[in-house]
């Protein structure tokens, strides 16, 4: 080092060289890019589950014979169960894809994933875990840039100088 000469950087293998690369790739990805997938993806899922449900615009008998057949949910008349499921399946993806009141509408959403996952199809829990692993992501770290909710909180919360 003295005498003027460069001391050479240790060689990286091809492998680990692409390994580094894959991972900045990786880490450039935006997390608003994910939370808007984790929030379209699973809405639209739950959305067309509501579909099924209707008759143009009323719940179909079909729908109340399955939550009095084979949903059988405790604590709650099949009727009244199939006529808010239907709701909940419209109303809240709505909300996730806009990503209006996304934090709520996720927890809503998950907790119908939990109520399908421990009464009506426990065997499904590769899908439920899917979808609990897309509402806790936006439960978690928001609903990103691509959302309504992003630009309510711009227009309204004070500027990160002003908070205390």
């Amino acid at each position: 080092m003295l005498d003027g000469s460069a001391v050479s950087a240790p060689k990286i293998s091809p492998a680990v060289a692409a390994f580094r690369l894959f991972r900045r790739g990786c880490e450039a990805v935006p997390l608003s890019l994910i939370s808007l997938g984790a929030r379209i993806f699973p809405a639209a899922v739950f959305w067309q589950s509501g579909e099924t449900k209707l008759e143009g615009w009323h719940v179909s008998d079909s729908a109340v014979f399955l939550f009095q057949e084979e949903y059988k949910l405790p604590l709650i008349d099949p009727w009244l169960a199939a006529h808010l499921a239907a709701f909940a399946e419209h109303f809240f993806p709505i909300l996730l894809v806009l990503g209006l009141a996304s934090r709520f509408a996720a927890l809503a959403l998950l907790g119908m994933t939990l109520v399908i996952e421990i009464f009506v199809y426990p065997d499904a829990w590769p899908t439920h875990g899917v979808w609990a692993i897309s509402f806790l992501t936006v439960i978690v770290h928001g609903p990103g840039l691509f959302s309504l909710d992003h630009l309510i909180r711009r227009r309204f919360d004070p500027p990160a100088s002003l908070r205390a």
